[in-house]
């Protein structure tokens, strides 16, 4: 555990040379650190959101979480820049992929960085996980509880999204996916297609499924929290990137 870190609002470059609000911390030991991209979940770049941030870094890891939706104007409330890219159909996903690509060109960036950079993301955060990680060269990605990687969004959904199983054969590093039992968006059965067709792929990948738990269990701030999952589910997350994140 690291227990000096820098924690504070920077800016990075994202799609299309857009300018974004992110949230970044790393410790301040020498290092060298390996870097972690957190995308936010869909209600937005929240206070829960940079503590992940900031969680990273006392793991001793330089973490950034880009604002996805600093598009919707400065000077707007995270809340109300969530509400207005919702009502959109969300981020699309080209823009997402290049959003990452410069979140992990800041991480690479910086005095410490080793080099290596990973990905993880919550909710539709996981999908576009796992969306980045085959678009862009990653070392490691985490995919926690991604929903419509397999299906379509049901037509109630504001979502706009696709199925990215079509991509599974461009995944570019380990996948680690955690998702719960109780969960109907990804449900079980839809982790078990994802995960066959990594297998047929020779892609490398392991995914749990947590009994008890349904979607959003590492949320510390919602009902639908589950300690013991997320306290496991931490560990498999600090044991994944700790294996390919390092120097």
């Amino acid at each position: 555990m690291t227990h000096a870190m820098w924690a504070g609002t920077v800016a990075v470059t994202g799609h299309e040379g857009a300018e974004l609000e992110a949230y970044a911390a790393r410790p301040l030991d020498s290092g060298p650190h390996g870097g972690v991209v957190v995308i936010h979940h869909m209600p937005g770049y929240d206070e829960a959101t940079k503590e992940i941030v900031r969680k990273f870094a006392a793991h001793g890891y330089a973490a950034v979480c880009p604002n996805l939706y600093s598009r919707e104007g400065a000077g707007v409330s995270p809340d109300d820049q969530a509400a207005a890219a919702r009502a959109k159909g969300g981020v699309p996903d080209e823009q997402l992929v290049g959003d990452v690509a410069g979140a992990a060109a800041y991480l690479k960036g910086l005095e410490h960085a080793n080099g290596k950079v990973g990905v993880i993301g919550y909710c539709s955060g996981g999908r576009q996980t796992f969306l980045a990680a085959c678009s862009l060269q990653i070392d490691a990605a985490v995919d926690c509880y991604g929903a419509f990687v397999v299906t379509p969004p049901p037509a109630e959904f504001s979502l706009k999204a696709a199925p990215l199983i079509s991509l599974a054969g461009k995944l570019s590093c380990p996948l680690l996916g955690l998702f719960g039992a109780d969960d109907t968006h990804p449900s079980p059965e839809e982790v078990g297609v994802l995960s066959a067709e990594l297998d047929k792929l020779g892609k490398e990948h392991k995914f749990q499924i947590f009994p008890d738990a349904g979607h959003g269990f590492f949320a510390t701030d919602r009902s639908s929290y589950r300690p013991a999952a997320a306290v496991e589910g931490w560990k498999k997350v600090f044991g994944f990137f700790g294996r390919h994140l390092t120097a």
